[in-house]
């Protein structure tokens, strides 16, 4: 006997538990890998408020967002990586930590896949769907603290039960099936939708068996138990003086929306298009072939269709309502869950000819209505995987336009492949598109590598991202005093890796981005002392601050030109810049620079241009008092720096006049601002 021979007869041998766990552990280990170059949260501030759940939780026993109680979230995500919080003081180890436990919870989807597919068919099919569903590249969000990592697998755990309830409703079937649908809306608000498609099943799968009053009548727990904790809910509510709406916590804000029936048709289709590309085509088709004809299917077959259906149907639709209004892109990310029920339905599925030709078709066809310009753009990144291997298709040089035709004809083959060529090799086909999607996804020019990358690099500048509990301790109180006039990531990427920081103060109004984060609305005095909506100075320790505020420096992240000082008394900002547009630090013709407490010193400005905006250096003249003190050129591309000598007036006040020579107004965009320079940093020292 060969090698070759000796360990095939082996592998036969071992029982499809060993090679279930094999899957889930190998993918554990891949997701851990990979989860190690995702160097910060990116999808802000969704990672940013789970985080700071997970950190209470593990430090006072509650859900704080801020340091303010938060019921709006799920619970068990931020429960599920809070061991790591509380294990680690470290918040760099931490982070780590729970991004492992990520890896290791999202490849459990891997077994009710199995389980579900097993229904249908043998073992080692059924350990191919495994395998599949584990390699989708969605799997990538392993690499960030987003709900959607215990969700997945929650998802479809309920769906395997609701299968198997419709096999056999037991009324304990029907309790535990209720039960998955509530512990799944504590993970994730929109597991809502499993409510509709749980009552619709069982409506369906006795029109498919022909026996409907006999099998409603058998499914009468069910529809009493879910009756009556409507009721109680809206009783509930009713008492409280909320709205029953109240219920969906964060996510209510959906519901207050002007739905229009025409757009959300259109993001369901293009929704339905999208899932259809991701996954290749060849799984969607033979899903599709299974609903065309399901009277043919095996009993077991027969109740997969009766459960995939309405959960498609609903949660699809649900996510294309909220996309139409809320977010206006294509919300993979919130509809990838579905990908293993297609998978599934790709090993396990042998459809008639008729049926066959139809799916094949439609699901060929399908891409053509995807508008790739629309769509293919930066949102992408964070919300839809499945169009970033498009993006790189479409920077080799094919436009939009002949990109869906590229599409379509790519659709069309899968089509046929489909008709023709064996499930197992089909499935091995989707495995490969997945690995080289999951490539171009995750390290491509649009990847999540590169989105991570930038996002540290837009909110931290030093070694060390926790430096300011390391300056200062991680029990320190240290307040953010933050200037919403550019990026927002250096406030969120701090407070995430640093567990002293605590109150935000916001000077300039509440940061529209935010998500609702709690926040302290301050304004500054005459003597630039911030007071609160009472008038009252807060006090503090420490602060960390873009402009000087009066404290002595403890540490300084000066590439970003964020300092933290240890202040012990009321917040009092020593400088203010205007001139800068509220949105970054661009300028326009003037901009001021003013210091109280001074008795001179010297200021360095470091300054920039746009190389597309600008073809000729930027002459930037500093003035105090109305004499120049300093003039820099600022060629197109670099960032030279500025040094201006500074003098004090009577009243111990130092002002700075900038002017630039020369404005350009955005070319090509919607922007229609007069920009002179950029201002990276301005730094005193006496």
């Amino acid at each position: 006997m060969t090698a070759v021979a000796a360990v095939r007869a082996r592998a036969t041998t071992l029982p499809a538990w060993v090679w279930l766990g094999a899957i889930v552990v190998v993918s554990s280990g891949v997701r851990i890998a990979l989860a190690h170059r995702v160097v910060t949260p990116w999808i802000m501030v969704d990672e940013l408020i789970y985080s700071e759940l997970a950190k209470s939780l593990a430090s006072h026993g509650e859900f704080l967002v801020r340091g303010v109680p938060s019921n709006g979230y799920g619970f068990v995500y931020p429960a599920l990586i809070a061991p790591a919080f509380g294990l680690f003081g470290s918040v760099p180890h931490a982070y780590a930590v729970a991004k492992g436990i990520n890896g290791v919870v999202m490849s459990l989807a891997a077994i009710p896949t199995y389980l579900l597919a097993r229904r249908l068919v043998e073992p080692v099919p059924a350990l191919v769907a495994a395998a599949l569903s584990v390699a989708v590249p969605s799997m990538l969000f392993t690499g960030m603290l987003m709900t959607e990592n215990v969700f997945y697998p929650v998802f479809l755990l309920t769906t395997l039960v609701l299968v198997v309830t419709l096999e056999r409703p037991t009324p304990l079937r029907q309790v535990l099936l209720l039960a998955l649908c509530g512990f799944a809306f504590a993970t994730r608000a929109q597991a809502v939708a499993f409510v509709p498609a749980v009552l619709v099943a069982p409506v369906l799968h006795g029109w498919i068996e022909r026996d409907l009053p006999a099998r409603l009548r058998r499914f009468t727990p069910l529809y009493g138990i879910v009756g009556g904790l409507a009721v109680l809910a809206l009783a509930a509510t009713a008492a409280r003086g909320r709205s029953p709406l109240s219920l969906l916590g964060a996510y209510r804000a959906a519901t207050s929306s002007a739905y229009s029936l025409g757009t959300v048709l259109h993001y369901v289709l293009w929704h339905v298009a999208e899932l259809d590309l991701y996954v290749g085509v060849l799984p969607f088709a033979a899903l599709l072939a299974l609903w065309f004809a399901p009277r043919v299917a095996s009993p077991a077959a027969r109740a997969y269709a009766a459960a995939t259906l309405p959960l498609v149907v609903f949660f699809l639709v649900e996510v294309a309502a909220f996309a139409s209004t809320e977010s206006q892109r294509i919300e993979e990310r919130n509809d990838f869950y579905l990908m293993p029920l297609l998978l599934i339905a790709l090993v396990a599925v042998a459809a008639t000819r008729r049926p066959a030709l139809v799916a094949a078709l439609v699901a060929g066809v399908l891409p053509v209505a995807l508008p790739f310009a629309k769509f293919v753009n930066p949102s992408a990144v964070s919300d839809t995987f499945g169009l970033l291997p498009w993006w790189w298709v479409q920077d080799q040089g094919i436009h939009f336009g002949a990109l869906r035709l590229v599409a379509l004809a790519s659709g069309l083959a899968a089509g046929i492949a489909f008709l023709v060529v064996p499930r197992l090799a089909l499935a091995a086909l989707v495995g490969l598109y997945f690995v080289v999607a999951s490539v171009v996804i995750e390290n491509g020019r649009h990847g999540i590598h590169q989105a991570a990358v930038g996002s540290l690099f837009a909110g931290i500048r030093v070694a060390d991202p926790d430096w300011i509990d390391r300056a200062v301790g991680r029990d320190a109180h240290v307040a953010f005093v933050w200037h919403y006039a550019g990026e927002t990531r250096p406030l969120w990427n701090n407070e995430f890796f640093n567990r002293s920081v605590g109150d935000v103060y916001t000077v300039d109004g509440p940061d529209p981005a935010d998500g609702g984060l709690p926040e302290t609305p301050v304004r500054e005095r005459r003597d630039g002392t911030l007071v609160d909506g009472r008038g009252r100075p807060p006090h503090v320790g420490y602060a960390v601050s873009y402009t000087d505020i009066a404290g002595r420096p403890v540490a300084r992240d000066a590439k970003l030109g964020l300092a933290l000082y240890r202040v012990h008394g009321p917040l009092v900002v020593l400088t203010r810049v205007r001139g800068l547009y509220p949105n970054d630090t661009w300028s326009g013709r003037r901009v001021t620079y003013r210091r109280l407490r001074c008795h001179g010193g010297h200021l360095s400005v470091r300054l920039g241009t746009d190389e597309q905006l600008f073809e000729t250096a930027q002459v930037v003249t500093a003035r105090v008092a109305g004499r120049v003190v300093g003039r820099i050129s600022v060629p197109p591309g670099e960032q030279p720096t500025l040094d201006v000598p500074l003098r004090a007036d009577p009243q111990h006040t130092c002002t700075v006049v900038f002017t630039m020579s020369q404005l350009r107004v955005p070319r090509g965009t919607r922007d229609t601002r007069r920009l002179g320079a950029h201002f990276y940093a301005l730094d005193f020292r006496r």
